[in-house]
């Protein structure tokens, strides 16, 4: 008898929260357009504003600065807009972002391709606050967008200092904030960050629906979909009802049981004294602070393809790292930006976990790599950097 899967890839998407499928379906039920002013578009319209407070007060915001949008890439695209630096002085169109940033950030949003500067990162993927100060002091103030916690790594920036900076040097802070919701606390105030990205499918509610939450105070942006004065005039087209009540849900359950972290770290410990033991395995970004449920390893000789066909024959969903590339298994542009040559970059796997992970999910997946890497790895006697 075939033994249960393992899923272990939660920082692609997580199941669907209990909570997040009864608001849904409670959602579903409902005929009316929450533009309507009618009993019935008031019933739509007060489970939209539900789940707005619900964001907002996830991340300490306000929910007047909460708009809602398509998910975690509409945001991070509705948030990149030079329109943002309409004052006296301020320059129309320049653009930092880190070079480990998600592709809907690194591809520059609406700002034009001559006006992305890349902020490097050092060996272990986190961003060096003064290389930043460097960049801003010269050319003028700029938005600058550093996400809180890599996907790939796990790896956490210093936000509130990289804050400081922008601020100081009279420009705006976006954060991508979808990986770090629901597994540590976030503060929009304490990180001081001027917008704020998040994602519903990454906390286990429904694919498709995220936010952009404003600091109080911002102003400028230029509303991606235009044609309706919904979302304040931010976000034109019928909300996505059910879509956002299972994100209120689930974004009220993932920070209730916040506390739940604690335990998913210790799996991560354990999944990785596990990897090291095995000749050659890395750990990517082992040395800094990171998401407690985030993995990023490889190892001489390992092709991340071969690698992640192999756990999922043995049982085990895992990923090669991000999950945006239209299902194809490609070099880490994360490690890249790190510094490692092709061979790294080529052998990178990540094992993400989430609420419903255990014990026993670790244990298969270390029986599966002790196996897997006796047949994959062509340098056992090699680690992968001894060799880059």
């Amino acid at each position: 008898m075939a033994r249960d899967r393992v899923y272990l890839d939660w920082n692609a998407t997580t199941p669907l929260r209990p909570e997040a499928r009864a608001a849904m379906l409670a959602a579903w039920d409902l005929a009316g357009n929450p533009s309507s002013v009618h009993a019935e578009g008031r019933q739509a319209r007060r489970l939209v504003e539900d789940a707005r407070h619900l964001v907002a007060t996830a991340v300490s915001g306000d929910s007047r600065n909460v708009i809602f949008t398509s998910g975690g890439t509409e945001a991070n695209v509705l948030a990149l807009t030079p329109g943002l630096f309409r004052k006296p002085g301020a320059p129309a169109g320049r653009l930092i972002v880190s070079a480990v940033e998600h592709a809907s950030v690194l591809s520059g949003g609406r700002f034009a391709d001559d006006a992305i500067e890349v902020l490097g990162v050092g060996r272990d993927g986190v961003v060096d606050p003064e290389q930043l100060r460097a960049m801003l002091a010269t050319g003028g103030p700029a938005l600058v967008s550093v996400m809180l916690a890599n996907n790939e790594t796990g790896a956490l920036q210093p936000v509130a200092a990289i804050a400081d900076i922008v601020h100081q040097a009279g420009g705006l802070l976006h954060v991508d904030a979808v990986q770090a919701l629901g597994k540590i606390p976030i503060d929009i105030k304490a990180l001081r960050a001027d917008l704020l990205t998040v994602s519903a499918h990454k906390i286990g509610g429904p694919k498709g629906a995220g936010a952009l939450v404003l600091a109080d105070g911002v102003s400028g942006l230029d509303a991606l979909l235009r044609g309706g004065g919904q979302e304040l005039g931010r976000r034109a087209g019928t909300e996505n009802v059910a879509g956002i009540a299972g994100f209120g849900a689930a974004v009220k359950a993932a920070i209730t049981s916040l506390s739940e972290m604690q335990r998913i770290a210790g799996l991560r410990q354990q999944l990785e004294i596990g990897l090291r033991q095995i000749r050659g395995t890395v750990v990517f970004s082992e040395g800094v602070a990171r998401l407690p449920n985030t993995i990023l390893f490889g190892a001489a000789g390992l092709r991340a393809e071969t690698a992640v066909i192999g756990f999922d024959l043995e049982g085990i969903a895992v990923s090669s790292g991000s999950a945006c590339s239209s299902g194809k298994v490609q070099p880490s542009h994360v490690l890249e930006a790190m510094g490692y040559g092709p061979e790294v970059t080529k052998s990178a796997v990540r094992l993400s976990l989430g609420w419903s992970s255990t014990e026993t999910d670790v244990n298969r997946c270390l029986e599966a790599w002790r196996k897997l890497s006796s047949t994959l790895l062509k340098h056992s006697d090699e680690t992968l950097l001894e060799r880059f």
